[in-house]
């Protein structure tokens, strides 16, 4: 292949890519909440987890934990966990505010991961950051309460990624 054959292959090759991105733009948008297609829900029972974040009340007298892409909250001497969030959306990090009447979280119900806050009975969900590339985790409130910190995922060619706060 000669020089100007590889030139006519690739500029035929970019014109051609917006045209596949108008095309993709009259997709229907992805709902978390609302899965498009075939899908079976069931019902399980568990007694224990691995692999979960786990925050203490500032009073000390509630944990509230992630398991499985939903958030409980359970007081500290014991009993049945009460769910706080379910559902499709995968949330999970949750913190409690320096004041104990918030809880601070990761969901992906706006799209993407990003950082969300709630009351500390589940009520009042607010979706914090609006990120659709860079996605948000790990959240923590400043010792105030007044700012919340978070990480920013990046990934290039390491597989890993990287990370900015």
């Amino acid at each position: 292949m000669n020089y100007r054959s590889f030139i006519t292959m690739a500029a035929a090759f970019f014109i051609s890519v917006p045209t596949f991105s108008q095309d993709k733009k009259d997709t229907k948008k992805w709902d978390v909440s609302n899965p498009d297609g075939p899908h079976k829900e069931v019902s399980f029972s568990v007694t224990e987890g691995t692999w979960m974040n786990v925050d203490i009340s500032p009073d000390g007298k509630d944990i509230v934990f992630d398991l499985l892409g939903d958030i409980y909250i359970i007081p500290v001497k014991g009993g049945t966990a009460s769910v706080l969030r379910a559902g499709h959306a995968f949330e999970v990090q949750p913190r409690f505010s320096p004041d104990g009447k918030k809880i601070l979280f990761t969901s992906d119900a706006g799209g993407g991961d990003n950082i969300w806050t709630m009351n500390k009975d589940g009520s009042n969900p607010v979706q914090v950051t609006k990120e659709t590339f860079r996605l948000l985790n790990n959240a923590v409130w400043s010792p105030d309460g007044a700012y919340i910190v978070a990480r920013k995922h990046f990934t290039s060619t390491r597989s890993a990624g990287a990370g900015e706060i």
